[in-house]
């Protein structure tokens, strides 16, 4: 893949949906699909035992939406997404400039979350929740 200009992705950092029915999603994925889940605070249910994706989590709405506006409630103005995914790249600063010169509307650029991940989200023309990020507990140790 080559970047059209200053954006290169180096992996999906993460995907899944955004959960609505935290009951009835977590009985689809744990129960029917037999996946096991680290459970955290809110409701958030993570794992990275799954192959070709470093990270997969059941993200409640009111998370999202928090990550994104410091509220839980998600602005009535913006559709409400129904999944998330991240790609992290060489340079999230960049990134987003240039996003943002794309017309793209940034939710919330180049913000350093409590476990060290540093974040850019938009919403995708198909309503993915999309970050681009810098993740340094995935990156390879050199």
């Amino acid at each position: 893949m080559s970047a059209k200009h200053n954006i290169k992705v180096l992996f999906v950092a993460g995907f899944g949906p955004i959960v609505r029915d935290q009951n009835r999603s977590e009985k689809f994925y744990v129960e029917n699909l037999g996946l096991s889940f680290n459970r955290e605070e809110g409701g958030y249910l993570h794992t990275e035992r799954i192959e070709g994706v470093k990270h997969f989590a059941l993200w409640p709405l009111s998370q999202a939406a928090q990550s994104c506006f410091g509220k839980d409630a998600w602005p009535k103005n913006l559709p409400v997404p129904h999944s998330w995914l991240e790609f992290d790249v060489e340079d999230v600063e960049a990134a987003s400039e240039e996003l943002k010169r794309e017309g793209y509307k940034l939710l919330v650029s180049s913000r350093k979350e409590p476990w060290g991940q540093i974040v850019t989200r938009l919403l995708s023309p198909e309503g993915i929740l999309v970050g681009v990020t810098i993740t340094p507990s995935m990156r390879e140790k050199k």
